[in-house]
């Protein structure tokens, strides 16, 4: 956990040989106290300003680029959609932390609160969860917040036991339809399989189930898990439809959770007849309820664990299917390498792959699967940039969009080019204290007393077994975040 620091120095930018192996907030300093600059504007009439700027006239990206040009700071007060004028009480005010420094003041759980700011000061109608507040949705204050965190962490250290087969049995599938359809001359996104991959891996490795005790689940769980993310972001995402439509029909109004309540329904059913052996350990062993149990599984594997996958493996694929710089041949030579001694592709040979996993980290970098985080002050306290340090005030909402933050030129060099070898190597290795993308800086570690991805590290080893399986069945891909190729099989 960060230390409650009044001010922290810029580190040094990551050619040094010296850069520090502590988080940027923790760092003392003798930074000039400056006043924030920024505004909320006039009441309706600021936000609604902002509002269309970020959704329609400049996109999320530009909005806070040019902010942080006007005001000549990496911190700066703001609005940030939703704003719904007519439903709900949402504040749309922020303090923008746009920086490495600032922002690693998110995850300071002595300075902020984390109650309700998954996705700002908006939050869906528990009835998209079964009534039930998952423990993403708790601070670490609130006596529920232990119980669902140890018991999600519970059942990812269980589920490393078929974690491996339950991956690759499926990706077997997955290539196998990705050969079909190029072989029938389908035109199809490979998305849509890789999903109903995703979903039956992670199903059958967190509850215990596999998927193919219901036909129905098999086949449509993943569509309903769709539906049912799409409904709780949409109000605060950019899609990309023509406007006005996409901001009269989707940014105008928080969407009804009944939309979705018959296939969550059928989620919570299949849990509920099926996963007697993880319901057991959360009432038994963590003190939850049944249905607060279902509920938190529900959550964990919908939001958290499906959600990410289908945001990030698509950025990961695309990224390398598209490489035209030599990037396919060295992945390739590394994971044949480390796989040929005849240990075949588990977690510990995955670890290996030092050019692997930096690939995965650069991606995580440039493309986090949550591009926002939020977190609001738990009291006054002096908040620092690499420049300056600023006064926030009890209650104020903290965000910091990460896609900037992760583009820091005080810590990354060139930080807008994706460098496959950033990672590598003992300067790679001291970067990963810097590297934000799971609630928490990649060094740190999941504990019920932060907010921090339990599933963290499974995250980057699942997509690097992802990566090596590929090249140890190929000798290269062609294709992008929406369709993929196999060119050649290995031999």
């Amino acid at each position: 956990m960060f230390v409650r620091a009044m001010a922290a120095a810029t580190p040094p930018p990551p050619s040094s040989t010296s850069l520090s192996s502590q988080p940027p907030s923790s760092l003392p300093s003798q930074l000039p106290l400056r006043s924030m600059p920024g505004s909320y504007g006039w009441p309706i009439v600021g936000p609604l300003s902002d509002r269309l700027d970020y959704f329609w006239f400049q996109g999320p990206e530009k909005f806070f680029r040019t902010r942080v040009e006007k005001y000549k700071s990496t911190v700066f007060r703001t609005n940030i959609p939703p704003a719904f004028p007519f439903f709900g009480n949402v504040n749309p005010n922020i303090v923008a932390v746009l920086d490495v420094k600032s922002f690693s003041h998110l995850f300071d759980m002595d300075l902020v609160d984390k109650s309700d700011v998954l996705i700002g000061d908006f939050r869906p109608s528990l009835g998209f969860y079964g009534g039930v507040r998952p423990g993403v949705y708790l601070d670490t204050t609130d006596p529920k917040h232990a119980k669902t965190k140890n018991f999600s962490m519970e059942i990812l250290k269980r589920s490393s036991q078929v974690w491996l087969t339950e991956l690759l049995s499926n990706l077997d599938k997955f290539w196998e339809t990705i050969e079909s359809n190029i072989s029938n001359k389908k035109e199809e996104t490979y998305v849509f399989p890789l999903q109903s991959c995703v979903f039956n891996f992670l199903t059958a490795s967190l509850t215990g189930v596999k998927t193919s005790v219901s036909q129905d689940i098999a086949d449509n769980g993943w569509k309903i898990l769709n539906t049912w993310l799409a409904l709780q972001i949409v109000p605060t995402t950019k899609i990309g439809i023509p406007q006005p439509f996409e901001e009269i029909l989707l940014h105008t109004w928080p969407y009804p959770s009944f939309i979705v309540a018959g296939g969550y329904k059928k989620l919570y059913n299949f849990i509920n007849d099926h996963a007697g052996e993880v319901i057991r350990l959360g009432e038994e062993e963590f003190g939850l309820t049944r249905d607060e149990t279902i509920n938190n599984i529900l959550f964990v594997l919908g939001f958290n664990a499906y959600g990410g996958f289908s945001v990030f493996l698509p950025s990961l694929i695309g990224k390398i299917a598209g490489d035209k710089t030599g990037l396919q041949e060295r992945l390739r030579t590394e994971v044949r390498k480390v796989c040929g001694s005849g240990t075949g592709l588990n977690f510990r040979t995955v670890n290996e792959m030092e050019l692997v996993k930096s690939v995965v980290y650069e991606t995580l970098r440039l493309n986090p699967p949550v591009p926002l985080q939020f977190a609001r002050a738990r009291e006054d306290f002096k908040i620092s940039s690499h420049d300056a340090v600023f006064e926030v005030k009890k209650g104020e909402l903290l965000c910091g969009f990460q896609k900037l933050v992760m583009r820091d030129a005080k810590i990354y060099e060139d930080p807008e080019e994706f460098k496959p070898d950033r990672f590598v190597g003992q300067t790679g290795s001291e970067l990963l204290n810097y590297l934000f993308w799971s609630n928490g800086p990649q060094t740190g570690t999941p504990s019920e007393s932060n907010k921090q991805c339990s599933a963290k590290d499974m995250v980057t080893l699942t997509a690097c077994l992802i990566v090596a399986d590929m090249f140890l069945r190929y000798d290269s891909v062609t294709g992008d975040e929406g369709n993929i190729k196999p060119v050649a099989k290995a031999k």
